[in-house]
């Protein structure tokens, strides 16, 4: 339920911009009705898809921490920064009817995650991503801390790549990347990490901690 929730805006915001791409004066006539006010005006058929989808991708984004505070479940921090993003950089899309914006929203999240990965080593001696899987893993610390800077670079290049998207593609192309690009490339990197750490994995604690110890 959790990664279907995670991936719903995205899932939602690819639907609807394809949608109203292939009905763009019905879209631009809908926008004008109801964002022209807060976008100055009326609103053109080439504008209107990326404006209607990031609204959906904005409101999905809000239901979806609603629900998990209405749930009692934890909003973390990532789910934060992504929303306060797609709140403010959706927001200047629609008042400036302009998709570049949201397009640095992927970025944004995606440098955000790989600067919390690398600060909290540096500035507070811990890994995150150890504290997040610990309980699921034993694996000796110089795995941890590579596997720590394997998400770190990941995060980073993913940032770039979309950046390289965005400017060089249609708003077409980036939409189906942002929503199946993304997902493909953290599917094979998980699976290759997977495959590397099934080398490392200790199944007795106890072996986990002497080969610490011997590091």
């Amino acid at each position: 339920m959790k990664v279907f929730l995670d991936f719903l805006p995205i899932l939602l915001f690819f639907g609807t911009f394809h949608y109203t791409e292939s009905h763009a004066d019905w879209a631009a006539d809908f926008a004008t009705r109801h964002l022209g006010f807060l976008a100055g005006g009326a609103v053109a058929p080439a504008e209107a898809p990326v404006m209607l989808a990031t609204v959906v991708v904005i409101i999905a984004s809000l239901l979806q921490v609603l629900y998990l505070k209405a749930t009692r479940q934890k909003v973390g921090l990532m789910l934060w920064v992504s929303l306060a993003l797609v709140v403010v950089l959706g927001g200047l899309t629609i008042w400036l009817k302009s998709d570049t914006f949201i397009k640095w929203k992927p970025t944004g999240l995606h440098w955000a995650m790989a600067a919390a990965l690398w600060a909290s080593p540096v500035f507070f001696g811990k890994n995150l991503l150890r504290t997040m899987m610990g309980d699921q893993l034993q694996l000796p610390d110089p795995i941890w801390h590579r596997l720590n800077w394997a998400w770190v670079l990941f995060f980073a290049g993913l940032g770039v790549l979309n950046l390289v998207v965005a400017y060089n593609f249609s708003t077409h192309t980036w939409v189906s990347f942002k929503a199946f690009g993304t997902i493909g490339l953290m599917l094979v990197f998980v699976l290759a990490q997977g495959l590397y750490l099934g080398k490392h994995i200790i199944d007795d604690p106890a072996a986990a901690k002497g080969q610490d110890a011997q590091t």
